[in-house]
């Protein structure tokens, strides 16, 4: 409840402290930063649409900077464009484009530093190096802003939204494409990222690193070049999400990496390379999701343990679960698999014989992934066959002892 308070408060905070307005029009020697100069604690900074080439702003008082008409803030492909360095700033309306690039420093469209309760809302991020950098922030909300990177391959790109060592951000309501990462986590905790649609980027549509009890919810993530990543992090929940057309040789659609104590929960998976792929998860909840026309529906390493695999549908999938151990330490149960030739003879609406949902051929495409060539062959078909009836390859503990009949209404 704290953390939506502080939320609140941000949004509300330009009702709250009403100064006076300056109003800026586009003209010689820095308008914009003559203005901020003037400008008092509280105060409204209205900034009319045109062009403004002005570099390196820095904001370091609480005030709202609103763009009429989007007027835009071009850093010639040189300049850091704006630098915020003060607790309860808002701001709103702008086109900020063309940062500087650089291999040793991270340049932004919009840095904020050491700050609380700053707002960045309904701006366009136009082929900026890193669009927005938060470091060692919190209590901030990022809303309803575009950010579009048209770096080349074979220029660096850095990362559409970034967060360093933050605490109780909300991410909301975004549009993220052409960067390296969509949205990057680092040391970030208690924080939300919902609605935001990030796609077409040149890495990860989201990367997570060492951050915990967070939740992202209702975004989707589509055609990244190897998905989502969360890794070495606990209490995260992924709620309704979709991973859509994340494809290539090294291409999921969630890639769990020591992961613990997380959730997976009501998302849609469909037409991945890989739609999860786990390794050296503990306790992760994998439930009521719909796995959908991927490549491979699950990849569960041998070094996962205690997980529940439950309430999911599996449809059209080449391949539903794949693994590279005969230990089975993680639990399937209640599943419906579209592949399940099983009956049910006492009308329960589960499986009266387990599903094993790891195929000969799986195992063996698992380790030689050339062998996928020989896929749609008679020969593979007679082997998963006789694997079934006789199983000495694949892990026979791996199983849905209690397979659900019919598809769930998620």
């Amino acid at each position: 409840m704290e953390r939506y308070l502080s939320i609140a408060a941000t949004f509300l905070f330009p009702l709250l402290v009403m100064g006076k307005t300056i109003r800026v029009h586009p003209g010689p020697d820095r308008p914009i930063q003559q203005a901020i100069s003037k400008a008092a604690p509280g105060d409204t900074i209205e900034v009319a649409a045109g062009i403004y080439p002005e570099k390196g702003l820095t904001i370091t008082k609480p005030i709202f900077i609103k763009g009429i008409g989007y007027p835009v803030l071009d850093g010639e492909n040189h300049y850091e464009i704006i630098t915020i360095k003060s607790d309860r700033v808002t701001l709103q309306g702008f086109i900020i484009r063309n940062s500087g690039y650089s291999g040793w420093n991270d340049i932004a469209g919009v840095r904020i530093v050491e700050s609380r309760y700053v707002t960045v809302r309904q701006n366009k991020f136009e082929d900026t190096y890193f669009g927005l950098y938060f470091q060692n922030s919190a209590d901030c909300t990022l809303a309803d802003n575009q950010f579009h990177s048209w770096a080349r391959p074979g220029r660096q790109a850095g990362n559409g939204i970034h967060c360093w060592h933050c605490n109780t951000m909300l991410i909301a309501g975004n549009t993220i494409t052409g960067h390296r990462d969509g949205i990057y986590f680092e040391f970030v905790t208690n924080s939300v990222i919902t609605g935001n649609n990030s796609f077409s980027n040149q890495r990860y549509g989201l990367h997570f690193m060492f951050s915990h009890n967070d939740r992202y919810a209702n975004n989707r993530f589509s055609n990244n070049e190897a998905g989502v990543s969360v890794m070495f992090s606990h209490g995260v929940e992924m709620q309704a999400n979709t991973f859509a057309d994340n494809l290539g040789g090294g291409a999921f659609g969630i890639l769990l990496k020591e992961i613990t104590d997380s959730r997976i929960e009501a998302n849609h998976f469909q037409h991945n390379t890989v739609a999860i792929y786990m390794e050296g998860t503990t306790r992760i909840q994998v439930r009521r999701n719909t796995f959908s026309d991927n490549g491979w529906a699950l990849k569960v390493q041998a070094s996962c343990s205690a997980d529940t695999i439950s309430k999911n549908n599996f449809k059209g999938n080449t391949f539903d679960v794949a693994t590279n151990g005969s230990l089975v330490l993680n639990n399937f149960d209640r599943n419906y698999w579209d592949k399940y030739e099983g009956y049910d003879l006492n009308r329960d609406g589960l499986g009266d014989v387990p599903y094993h949902p790891v195929s000969l051929y799986a195992m063996v495409a698992e380790k030689n992934p050339s062998a996928m060539m020989l896929f749609h062959s008679f020969m593979v078909s007679l082997l998963d066959r006789t694997e079934r009836v006789l199983p000495g390859t694949t892990p026979a503990g791996l199983a849905d002892h209690s397979p659900n009949m019919k598809p769930f209404p998620l």
